[in-house]
């Protein structure tokens, strides 16, 4: 007596998101991008760098349909849109052939 017969199915618990997930599942990413046809780089961010390489390889951008060899050279990752656009202008800004390449090569 005092027991229901009436029995409550398990159902594991929820995971809950703290706001340090949230953050890691939404990363954006600078990212530089190479071309050996043209032998250009191409300098961008994103929140989703294989969907954007795609593009880029496919006539979805602009600045980059006149080549289909978009190969990624490096990439950077941030919590915020503001932190990767500030890299990326600063990256850009420097107008610099050489300091791209150096970035690459610290990479490796």
């Amino acid at each position: 007596t005092g027991r229901s017969s009436v029995r409550l199915r398990y159902s594991p618990p929820k995971k809950i998101l703290r706001k340090r997930d949230f953050l890691i599942l939404t990363m954006f990413t600078v990212y530089i991008i190479y071309s050996s046809t043209i032998d250009q780089y191409y300098i961008g961010h994103t929140i989703n760098l294989e969907d954007r390489l795609y593009r880029h390889n496919n006539s979805g951008s602009k600045s980059t349909k006149k080549a289909k060899d978009w190969v990624l050279k490096y990439a950077e990752h941030f919590e915020s849109r503001s932190e990767a656009t500030f890299r990326e202008q600063e990256i850009k800004k420097k107008k610099s052939r050489k300091y791209i390449e150096s970035l690459i090569d610290a990479k490796c």
